[in-house]
């Protein structure tokens, strides 16, 4: 615990490493994966990702946001283990209600403040703000100042990511179906990313998947190039090309800014249902 004795919670879908969450004591409130038989399990819980990807297969199944009750339960926990006050930081409110039902429950918290915070983002992105927040947190940030610290880093904090095969994208409505077919047909790889209102945009577009993933790093590299330090990040289901894909962003990156940290960071099946297993990211958090 923090001296403070700050809590800080977020959802699943940031996707915060689990090593770091078990160190600094993050509250993770998991999304729900829901099948067309009516079975409904927590993300992390009660299913893991593996086993949702082996079921593609079978079915590509549904998300949804954690309910009311288990937000509330998770914040009473954090007071009866001790927290004076927490600090909730969530995915994109532009691509789930689950900001706006957290606000909503915090609201309604007697005596126990609570921050919540959008970080316009999703994934590995996102849980790098998560971790900026505990280092705010320990570091002696005052709970009345952390929003709008926080909110800096969410603006500083990027993603780029990109998938060989279009098929859940089109499924989910992330990408038209002109962008599909047009996409399939031509071997197109959009690389996407989140806008300022948090909403998934086409950065830029590539011819290939080699091409898609030079073109997420040029787009990290040049974020980069915007401040003296930078925090990266991969997400990749398949963390076979980890090395690789971290020694094509030293290259780019290291000549015009340093670089603090290169978190390897795992996808959940929050994001593997919207985008398939084939999906590859990348993170920049200026610094």
């Amino acid at each position: 615990m923090n001296k403070q004795r700050i809590a800080v919670i977020t959802d699943s879908g940031t996707d915060t490493p689990e090593e770091f969450v078990a160190a600094h004591d993050v509250r993770v409130v998991p999304l729900r994966i829901n099948y067309s038989d009516g079975s409904t399990y927590e993300n992390g819980v009660s299913i893991t990702t593996e086993e949702v990807v082996r079921r593609f297969g079978e079915e590509v199944p549904t998300t949804s946001l954690p309910s009311p009750m288990k937000i509330a339960d998770t914040l009473e926990q954090a007071r009866r283990d001790g927290y004076v006050g927490a600090v909730f930081v969530t995915i994109s409110s532009g691509l789930s209600a689950t900001h706006e039902t957290v606000s909503m429950v915090a609201r309604q918290m007697e005596d126990f403040p609570v921050v919540v915070v959008d970080t316009r983002s999703i994934g590995g992105a996102a849980g790098m703000v998560v971790m900026e927040a505990v280092r705010q947190v320990e570091a002696g940030m005052p709970l009345e100042s952390i929003g709008s610290v926080l909110a800096g880093v969410s603006e500083r904090t990027h993603v780029y990511f990109a998938v060989q095969k279009l098929d859940f994208l089109r499924k989910g409505g992330r990408i038209s179906e002109t962008v599909y077919r047009v996409g399939s047909a031509l071997n197109i790889k959009p690389v996407l990313t989140c806008s300022e209102e948090g909403k998934y945009v086409i950065a830029k577009k590539a011819r290939g998947w080699r091409r898609a993933l030079d073109t997420e790093v040029e787009l990290v590299a040049a974020h980069a190039r915007e401040h003296r330090e930078v925090r990266l990040g991969i997400c990749s289901y398949d963390t076979s090309v980890y090395d690789e894909l971290e020694a094509r962003l030293r290259e780019r990156v290291e000549p015009v800014s340093r670089i603090v940290e290169v978190l390897r960071l795992s996808i959940s099946a929050d994001l593997l249902v919207h985008t398939g297993p084939t999906i590859v990211g990348m993170a920049v958090q200026g610094l």
